[in-house]
């Protein structure tokens, strides 16, 4: 997607050697123009798949999940990282490692938001290493819904998570695909597959 990728060569600040840094459009600050922009793409994408939900993880993948929700006219849900005094014990959950932070998070999402009848895309932020969609994916089969697919606004692909859901026969679409950081700069699959 031209639009996003023009923006994380403006905005994006690249930390090392793996780290893409996106806060001043994405999950920090918000551009609402471009989250609408990606959710009619990831739309236009899944659009025949008879999706009834769209989950996320908190925090930095509510953005696209929701304006993706709106495309789709359905209900946006979003696994919690952090166990609210309003949230009882009927609860699908996954243990989900976040490299970036260095942290172990169990995600959770009440029963009553995700059923068997449940037709299911993923948005997510960033793909590297795949953790949070794996999370996902577990309480999508504990609650034995459908996965339709993952909707990526981010991948790196040079991190092993893409693999990891190619070998499980996830459909994943990604707005952007980053294949190095070179010199400070990102380079998209795209401009290194046309060298």
């Amino acid at each position: 997607m031209k639009l996003l990728e023009d923006r994380i060569r403006r905005d994006g600040v690249v930390l090392g050697a793996d780290v893409l840094k996106v806060d001043n459009f994405l999950n920090h600050q918000v551009d609402p123009d471009l989250m609408q922009a990606m959710g009619a793409e990831f739309y236009r994408q899944f659009q025949d798949a008879k999706i009834t939900k769209i989950l996320t993880v908190e925090s930095s993948g509510i953005a696209p999940a929701l304006a993706t929700a709106m495309e789709f006219h359905v209900p946006m849900v979003f696994a919690r990282k952090h166990k609210s005094l309003t949230l009882k014990d009927d609860m699908f959950t996954a243990d989900v490692y976040s490299f970036t932070k260095q942290t172990s998070n169990t995600i959770s999402i009440a029963h009553k938001f995700l059923s068997a009848d449940d037709r299911v895309l993923i948005i997510d932020d960033f793909l590297a290493n795949g953790q949070a969609v794996k999370g996902l994916t577990e309480i999508i089969a504990a609650a034995g819904a459908t996965l339709v697919g993952a909707g990526i606004v981010i991948e790196k692909t040079f991190q092993k998570g893409r693999q990891m859901l190619d070998e499980q026969g996830v459909r994943v679409v990604s707005l952007a695909r980053i294949s190095a950081f070179e010199d400070g700069q990102v380079v998209f699959a795209d401009e290194q597959d046309a060298e």
